[in-house]
């Protein structure tokens, strides 16, 4: 039954009736920055579409599906101890992840890990921190440093084994996760009213600043003597 109420809200008034939008921004946000981008630089680089392109792509739905996650966190500020650190890790695995991953799979594991790690580590620790203090800050930091390693390293061990195929499924995979994560969010917090109204320049600003920076890595970023 709380599985329907949570679907049924997506359409109401409360904060999760927002999300649906929210991530609409972020989408539009990121593909209007990349599309500037491609105007100005990126239609003169022969390449872009066979090698970067593809996960770019991939990376800026992924995105899209992340930054929402912090606008409806915020909504509620303050969690209970363990869905906090549930907050924080998950939230800093699966950006974590992802980041690393769609980098790695076109500049290598030293570029994509680190990446990765930084995505990881500052989304999951800024909203465990917020959601229940210290160890939530403590989870969200773990889980993005192993999620930022361990997303560029699958892929470059997929480099020679359907690649794109395992893109699709790993972004498919995290995108349920995140579902979970936001039913989760709803089911703890369905009898509290929310305690901050962002506007949605947080979220367009987060999806800008993640596209321009994946874009600028993947194009003009230093190499694993992998890609040549």
């Amino acid at each position: 039954m709380s599985v329907r109420e949570f679907f049924n809200e997506l359409g109401g008034t409360r904060v999760e009736g927002e999300l649906i939008k929210t991530i609409a921004f972020s989408l539009v946000s990121s593909f209007a920055i990349v599309a500037i981008l491609y105007y100005l630089r990126l239609r003169f680089i022969a390449s872009f579409w066979m090698s970067q392109g593809f996960f770019l792509l991939l990376a800026l739905v992924g995105y899209a599906c992340v930054v929402p996650v912090v606008h409806h966190i915020r909504a509620y500020r303050t969690f209970a101890c363990m869905p906090g650190m549930m907050i924080g890790m998950t939230l800093g695995m699966i950006a974590g992840f992802l980041a690393g991953f769609f980098v790695g799979a076109t500049n290598g594991m030293f570029v994509g890990g680190v990446f990765g790690m930084v995505v990881g580590i500052t989304l999951g620790a800024w909203m465990g921190s917020c959601s229940c203090g210290i160890m939530g800050f403590m989870e969200g930091t773990m889980a993005g440093f192993m999620g930022g390693l361990m997303g560029a390293m699958t892929a470059v061990m997929l480099l020679n084994d359907h690649l794109r195929l395992a893109s699709v499924l790993v972004l498919v995979v995290c995108i349920v996760m995140l579902g979970g994560l936001h039913y989760m969010t709803y089911s703890e917090m369905k009898r509290e009213q929310r305690q901050r109204s962002d506007s949605q320049a947080l979220v367009i600003g987060l999806s800008l600043i993640l596209a321009f920076v994946t874009t600028w890595l993947m194009v003009y970023g230093p190499r694993s003597g992998l890609f040549g």
